[in-house]
């Protein structure tokens, strides 16, 4: 199972539209969930409503929340989409065996049946996800939060069953030419999220649906780039300035 999970604070301004993107995301079955650290004010209310565009698109949810409740939202959201994902799977299949019922439509002994069945799955089902953390100038101040988060949510996938994976990109680089750097490979070892963000230049650039768009083909072909070996972590760079679609 794949999901990205997005950080931001939202009002993207590079490239192809974030909303465009989570859409390419759910047609390859990556879910998008988006959790929002917005500020006040006109900013705030517009980038409220592109995280709720984009974790739709994307088939996900999405969460505004202050940096104290960051990592407690994460967990959440990565739950409630891995149960979401597996019922509609159910339901998809209870509708081919049973000729057009969902989890509703049954009886109430065979519905608490079909819902053991969901929740041994949402702890043994492997599970992938990407985090996409923008680091563009608004969001400096709350890195530290965002930080301390991941590692809050490594523990709680380490809590799962199935085997769980994370990895670990933020946006925009230092230099032209790459909308989104790895940060930490897939792993599953707490150790190697140790001072994620030593090394970011912050900027003001948020190119937000080229750095989604990355990561797709991470999930694809095991690189940020498809035509291009992976050349590590110290190859930095940032978001190519396009048109942006909405």
């Amino acid at each position: 199972m794949k999901q990205i999970l997005l950080i931001t604070d939202g009002c993207s301004n590079m490239g192809v539209s974030p909303i465009l993107a989570a859409t390419h995301a759910l047609e390859d079955g990556i879910t998008v969930n988006v959790v929002g650290v917005v500020d006040y004010g006109t900013i705030g209310e517009l980038g409220s409503i592109e995280i709720a565009d984009i974790a739709k698109a994307g088939g996900g949810i999405s969460r505004i929340v202050g940096t104290q409740k960051l990592a407690q939202t994460m967990q959440m959201m990565t739950r409630k989409t891995v149960v979401q994902t597996i019922q509609q799977a159910v339901n998809k299949e209870l509708k081919h065996i049973l000729g057009g019922s969902t989890l509703e439509d049954l009886p109430p002994n065979r519905r608490s049946q079909v819902v053991e069945v969901v929740d041994e799955l949402t702890e043994t089902t492997p599970l992938q996800v990407a985090l996409i953390i923008d680091a563009s100038a608004s969001m400096k101040p709350k890195l530290f939060a965002v930080e301390e988060a991941i590692r809050d949510l490594m523990l709680s996938l380490q809590a799962r069953e199935g085997f769980s994976e994370l990895a670990v990109f933020h946006y925009p680089g230092r230099h032209s030419g790459e909308d989104a750097i790895m940060n930490v490979n897939w792993t599953s070892d707490l150790g190697k999220l140790k001072s994620l963000f030593n090394r970011i230049s912050m900027k003001g650039a948020t190119p937000t649906g080229p750095a989604i768009m990355k990561v797709i083909d991470f999930f694809r072909y095991g690189t940020l780039d498809e035509h291009q070996a992976w050349r590590g972590n110290s190859d930095e760079g940032e978001g190519k300035r396009g048109d942006y679609v909405v």
